[in-house]
């Protein structure tokens, strides 16, 4: 297996020097023009791919236009426009409720505080970071969704299940200035190499510094089960 560096802190710094390398051009991918589409966008995005949610929210950007829109769209008319988004029912609920707050407490503005963004419905922090990041310009954390989860476990960064607290384990060892970042290349090399069910560590530029590459090591310390 893999040997990590001495320290979290070393071992981070490395694996952000790395994977910086191997994708230079690493962003987000979700698509939008404005703050309310990319809050919508992170919400269908939950559990669902962002290549799906981009091709349903083209046309749905199209059909409603601000936050009143969204709020006075039939239920049953706005699940059936995401009816090819996971958790559509639910997902259409908390865009109208979301929206109708947006529009009647903050004068229909996507809101730029941590605190009032986790207050609208189905937004929580991993949502409330990204749309801060890339909204707002304002970086509080690290959003950790399945692809950080999965890469912090299996490198070393973090022994914790739960996304709030993988976030607080990586803040102090990712430089502040990479914590947007970090984000885009994990979920870049999760899709490419270190994949949930079959990574390809022998075509992995950390290899030889994570614990769980499958040469020597008998567990995936992303799930604890063995390989």
């Amino acid at each position: 297996m893999g040997t990590p560096l001495e320290t979290r802190e070393e071992q981070a710094v490395e694996i952000v020097d790395r994977l910086e390398e191997a994708y230079p051009d690493s962003t987000i991918s979700l698509r939008y023009s404005n703050r309310l589409e990319l809050l919508i966008a992170v919400i269908l995005s939950a559990q669902c791919t962002d290549e799906r949610v981009n091709q349903e929210t083209k046309a749905l950007f199209e059909t409603y236009d601000g936050p009143e829109a969204y709020a006075n769209a039939p239920q049953e008319e706005l699940a059936e426009a995401l009816s090819s988004i996971t958790y559509y029912n639910n997902k259409a609920k908390y865009i109208r409720n979301a929206c109708a707050t947006i529009a009647e407490e903050h004068d229909g503005e996507v809101p730029d505080t941590m605190d009032e963004l986790i207050e609208l419905p189905g937004v929580g922090r991993k949502t409330a970071n990204v749309v801060l990041q890339h909204g707002h310009d304002v970086v509080e954390g690290i959003v950790v969704d399945t692809h950080v989860q999965r890469l912090s476990r299996r490198l070393g960064l973090t022994e914790e299940e739960y996304p709030e607290r993988i976030e607080e384990d990586l803040m102090p060892i990712v430089p502040e200035g990479y914590w947007q970042q970090f984000t885009h290349l994990c979920i870049d090399h999760g899709r490419a190499t270190c994949t949930a069910r079959n990574p390809d560590c022998d075509d992995c530029v950390l290899a030889d510094i994570c614990p769980s590459e499958r040469g020597d090591s008998e567990i995936d310390l992303a799930s604890g089960d063995p390989w």
